[in-house]
């Protein structure tokens, strides 16, 4: 029976291989995404829109919610809404796809040699995609509303780098999972609406009262959000040695759902 590596080595390794499989895949995912629909791809960049409008009028109209700046400003407050509902968004379309990307390509188990741990690559390049349409819906909006956007949103990639790492040993984690235990993506869905609400997205950490606050700092969420509002809204720089924390266990969580996903991958084929 073939062998799989756990190395941490072999999640650069396989990715570099695969890179021309990986970048055609990510290509026929999004286009095949908007294929027969009048506007195409364009969707891509009104859907963003679109919802940056609907949840300002709930949230900043029919809620009154405001920033913890104390500003009452509806513009304010929809970027800096919109900032966290960026990062939110890429988590949750992999989140929410991990579970069955393993059944629904059963013919890369069943009939063809296909390097499996790809695809969740595959499933971050789609959402990244999306997810640089909707930063530059921001950055427009910013620069239409407020001017000239902070140098700090250069750093914005080495703020998304630890989100993307979790999110790929999540991935990784859940698409082994999902092959053999088949209510996970039930279960993904639900929990999916639960972070929504229990980050800090809609509102920010210091509006909750200090007994509440745990239930943000132990969502892995949290620090990607509060980030890159850092980077993106208010121009600073984000702290150092909680970057760095929050970096080496998003490292630590993409080695183990790799493992996981490379130790489970044999049976893929008996239970499908």
């Amino acid at each position: 029976m073939q062998s799989f590596s756990l190395s941490p080595a072999e999640i650069g390794a396989s990715l570099w291989r695969n890179r021309t499989l990986v970048k055609a895949l990510i290509q026929r995912e999004v286009v095949g995404r908007y294929r027969g629909s009048l506007m195409g791809i364009l969707w891509s960049f009104f859907n963003p829109v679109l919802m940056l409008v609907i949840y300002t009028f709930v949230f900043s109209v029919v809620f009154k919610a405001r920033w913890h700046s104390g500003s009452d400003s509806k513009t304010e407050f929809a970027l800096v809404l919109f900032a966290g509902l960026i990062m939110f968004n890429l988590f949750a379309e992999c989140f929410n796809r991990a579970p069955s990307m393993i059944l629904s390509n059963a013919n890369y188990v069943k009939k063809v040699v296909f390097p499996l741990e790809i695809l969740p690559w595959v499933s971050l390049g789609s959402a990244l995609f999306h997810t640089l349409i909707s930063l530059l819906v921001w950055l427009l909006a910013y620069a239409i509303l407020f001017g000239m956007p902070h140098a700090t949103v250069l750093l914005w990639p080495l703020v998304a780098l630890p989100l993307l790492l979790f999110i790929m040993g999540l991935s990784w984690c859940l698409a082994a999972l999902g092959v053999y235990l088949r209510d996970v993506a039930q279960v993904i869905g639900v929990l999916t609406t639960v972070l929504m609400f229990l980050s800090p997205i809609f509102y920010s950490a210091e509006s909750l009262p200090q007994e509440y606050r745990l239930f943000l700092q132990v969502n892995p969420l949290t620090p990607a959000i509060e980030q890159a509002r850092e980077v993106l809204f208010w121009g600073r720089m984000p702290d150092l040695a909680n970057y760095l924390l929050y970096l080496l266990g998003a490292a630590v969580v993409a080695w183990l759902g790799f493992a996981w996903f490379q130790k489970t991958r044999k049976g893929f084929a008996d239970v499908l």
